[in-house]
């Protein structure tokens, strides 16, 4: 396996006793970023429309702007992408994740070291 800081960090930020982004959540922007749905960025993560866009509101109520602006379905039907503070915040995010890597990424290696091959589990 490459460790690299998508698989290895799992950086959440805070705000008072919710999470205002973490791996999932980020996640599941890219997803949205990728698909153009909250419903079919759920579909990629497992996760229900209603659970991805109770995410997304609790996401968009968190940051001073919306992360996710969303048009309801329709004959023409609806969507979802990513604002500009959206993508500013994902993009903030993974930074912090790479700075953490960095960080901690020889201790990381000299430990993964002192450990078995996996297939020897």
């Amino acid at each position: 396996m490459t460790l690299s800081p998508a698989n290895v960090v799992r950086l959440r930020v805070p705000i008072g006793e919710k999470i205002a982004i973490g791996p999932g959540k980020a996640a599941l922007l890219d997803a949205i970023a990728e698909t153009g749905s909250i419903s079919a960025a759920g579909r990629r993560l497992s996760m229900s429309y209603r659970k991805a866009w109770l995410v997304v509101k609790d996401m968009n109520r968190f940051f001073k702007e919306p992360l996710v602006y969303a048009s309801k379905g329709g004959p023409s039907g609806g969507g979802a992408r990513l604002t500009d503070m959206g993508r500013l915040v994902l993009k903030k995010y993974r930074r912090l994740e790479t700075i953490a890597w960095e960080s901690i990424s020889e201790g990381v290696n000299d430990f993964e070291r002192l450990l078995n091959e996996p297939d020897a589990i």
